[in-house]
C-alpha cells in the first residue's frame, strides 16, 4: 500500500512538472491571437468596465456566442493579475490542469498508475491540447468539465455509485455554463449508444432521468440562462441557441466549412508527437473492443468524430472533445505496438517539414498576388532565417537521438519527445507566431491609445485591438479625416492616406480631408 502511494506521488509530481512546462511556461509571452482570444478577452474587459456581470458585450454590442462562466473566470483572473495576456489565459491553463488530473485519477483506478500517467502526459504534451490550454477561450475549461462528467458516468455504470452520478450531473451543469448544449449532447449520446450496445437502456433511463441529478444540473446552469433571457429576451434565444448552436451544425458558420474528412489531418497534427499511437489503436480495435472500458472510450471518440464531421461548421478545436478517451486508449495500446521505434516517424516528419518553411517562402511570394498575404510572408522571411532553421534541425536531431537511448522505454521516449515539442512551441514557435501575426495589432492599438485616436476598423476584424487600445471602434466605411485600421491591400482605395503605422500588412492611416 505504501509503495502504491509513493508511486502515485512520484507520478503526480512528474505530471505537475509536465503541466507547468506545457500549460504555464510562456503563458503570456505572445499577444492575444485574433479572432477568438481577442473576442473573449475584449468581452471580459467590457464586463469589467460596465460591471454588467450577466450579459457579455463586444465593441458595445451584445455577444451571445458563449455562456457566462469563462468570462467570470477571466474577470477574476484579470482582477488579480491585471489586464494582460497571462491573466486572460490563466483560466484555460487551470482548466487544462484539472483536465489532466482527472484523466490520471480516473485512469489509475481502471488501468493502474503507469498507464494513467502516460495517458495524462500525452494529453498535456500533445500539440493541439498544448495550444488550447494556453488560449483565452472556453474550450480548455469545457474539456475539463466534459472529462469529469464522462468519467463520473462510467463510474456509475460500473459501480452504481450515486455520488459519481451526481458529480457527472454537476460537471455537465458547469459545462453548460461554459459552452452550452454540447456539454450535455456528448454525455447523453455516448452513454445512450453505449447502453444500447450493452442492452441496458433501462439503466440509461434511470441514470439520465435521475431527479436529484436533474435538480443539481438545473440548480447550476438554469439561473444564468433564465436571468439572461429575462434581460435580453428573444434576442438571446435567437443569438445563442439558434445562431451559435443550431445554425453551426446545420450550415457553414462564418465560412468554417470542410469535407467529411476534414478532421483526419486535424487528428494527425493535433496528436503530435503521439500520432503513431492513434494508428496503433485503429490497428488493434478488435482486441481493444473486448474490454468494457475501451468500448465506452471508443464510443466517446467515435461519436465526437462523426458528429462534428457531419456538422456544417468545422473548426479544428471541436475534435478535442474526443481526445480524452483517445489518450487513455493510446496508453493502453502502446504495449500492442509491434515496432515502438516507428512511433517516432511522425514527429521526425513534421519537424523537418517545419524547418523547410523559410526555404519555401520566396517561391510563395512569387505565386501570391494578395498584398496583405505578401506582407505577412515578407514579415515571416524576416523572422524565420538561419536561427529558425537551426532550431528545428536541432529539435529533429534530439528527437532522433532519443530513440537510441537504451535506458529509455518506448513510453519515456515518447514523453521525452513531447517535452521537446513543448519547449519548442512554448519558448520559440508561439512567441514567433505572435510577433508575426499579432504584434502589429498590439502596437497599433497602443499607439492609438497613447494618441487618443478614434478608430474606424475597415475590412479587417481584430478584436484584440480593442483590448490593447482600451476603446471601442466603429466598423464601417471610413470618411475623409478619419483614422482607419485596415490592411495594406486596401490602401489603393484611399487618396494619399497618411500612414501612421505599418507592419506585416497591418496599417493605421489617416484619410485626407
Amino acid at each position: 500500500m505504501n509503495t502504491t502511494k509513493s508511486e502515485t506521488g512520484w507520478f503526480l509530481a512528474a505530471l505537475a512538472i509536465l503541466i507547468f512546462a506545457s500549460f504555464f511556461l510562456g503563458l503570456g509571452s505572445a499577444p492575444l491571437f485574433d479572432v477568438d482570444e481577442g473576442a473573449f478577452s475584449e468581452a471580459t474587459r467590457e464586463m469589467m468596465i460596465s460591471k454588467n456581470y450577466l450579459t457579455t458585450w463586444l465593441n458595445g454590442a451584445p455577444r451571445f456566442d458563449k455562456p457566462i462562466l469563462i468570462y467570470w473566470l477571466q474577470l477574476a483572473s484579470v482582477r488579480l493579475f491585471g489586464l494582460n495576456e497571462f491573466a486572460f489565459r490563466l483560466p484555460s491553463a487551470l482548466g487544462g490542469t484539472v483536465w489532466a488530473a482527472s484523466i490520471f485519477l480516473f485512469a489509475r483506478k481502471e488501468i493502474g498508475n503507469r498507464q494513467a500517467f502516460f495517458a495524462a502526459a500525452m494529453m498535456v504534451l500533445s500539440l493541439q491540447v498544448m495550444v488550447i490550454a494556453k488560449a483565452a477561450i472556453a474550450d480548455g475549461v469545457l474539456n475539463c468539465f466534459l472529462a469529469i462528467s464522462m468519467f463520473g458516468l462510467f463510474q456509475h455504470y460500473k459501480t452504481g455509485s450515486n455520488k459519481a452520478l451526481l458529480f457527472a450531473f454537476a460537471a455537465a451543469g458547469f459545462g453548460m455554463l461554459t459552452k452550452g448544449p454540447i456539454a450535455v449532447i456528448i454525455p447523453f449520446a455516448v452513454t445512450f449508444l453505449f447502453s444500447l450496445q450493452e442492452r441496458s437502456l433501462k439503466t440509461w433511463f434511470r441514470m439520465f432521468f435521475n431527479p436529484a441529478g436533474i435538480f443539481l444540473f438545473l440548480a447550476i446552469a438554469l439561473p444564468w440562462y433564465w436571468l439572461e433571457y429575462r434581460d435580453q429576451g428573444m434576442a438571446f434565444i435567437e443569438g445563442f441557441f439558434f445562431k451559435h448552436n443550431i445554425s453551426r451544425f446545420n450550415s457553414s458558420f462564418e465560412g468554417h466549412s470542410g469535407s467529411l474528412f476534414y478532421y483526419v489531418p486535424v487528428i494527425i497534427l493535433g496528436l503530435m508527437p503521439f500520432t503513431g499511437l492513434f494508428f496503433t489503436v485503429l490497428f488493434n480495435l478488435k482486441t481493444l473492443l473486448s474490454d468494457r472500458l475501451n468500448r465506452f472510450l471508443l464510443f466517446w471518440f467515435a461519436f465526437v468524430f462523426l458528429f462534428f464531421s457531419l456538422s456544417g461548421t468545422k473548426l479544428p478545436h471541436y475534435m478535442i472533445y474526443g481526445y480524452t478517451p483517445l489518450f487513455i486508449l493510446m496508453a493502453r495500446a502502446l504495449r500492442m505496438s509491434r515496432h515502438p521505434k516507428s512511433l517516432a516517424i511522425w514527429p521526425l516528419l513534421l519537424l523537418p517539414a517545419l524547418a523547410c518553411i523559410p526555404l519555401l517562402l520566396p517561391t510563395a511570394l512569387q505565386e501570391i498576388d494578395d498584398r496583405y498575404i505578401k506582407a505577412i510572408l515578407e514579415g515571416a522571411m524576416g523572422l524565420t532565417g538561419e536561427t529558425y532553421i537551426v532550431t528545428f534541425v536541432i529539435a529533429t536531431l534530439v528527437v532522433a537521438a532519443l530513440q537510441f537511448v537504451p535506458r529509455f522505454s518506448a513510453e519515456w521516449k515518447l514523453i521525452a519527445t513531447g517535452i521537446v515539442f513543448s519547449l519548442l512551441i512554448n519558448l520559440y514557435l508561439m512567441p514567433l507566431a505572435g510577433k508575426l501575426m499579432q504584434e502589429p495589432i498590439k502596437e497599433a492599438a497602443l499607439l492609438a491609445k497613447e494618441k487618443g485616436y478614434k478608430i474606424v476598423m475597415w475590412k479587417t476584424y481584430n478584436p484584440s485591438f480593442l483590448v490593447y487600445s482600451e476603446s471601442f471602434v466603429e466598423k464601417r466605411t471610413p470618411e475623409p479625416g478619419e483614422i482607419v485600421l485596415t490592411t495594406v491591400k486596401e490602401l489603393d482605395t484611399f487618396i494619399n492616406p497618411a500612414i501612421l503605422y505599418s507592419k506585416n500588412g497591418i496599417v493605421l492611416v489617416k484619410l485626407m480631408q
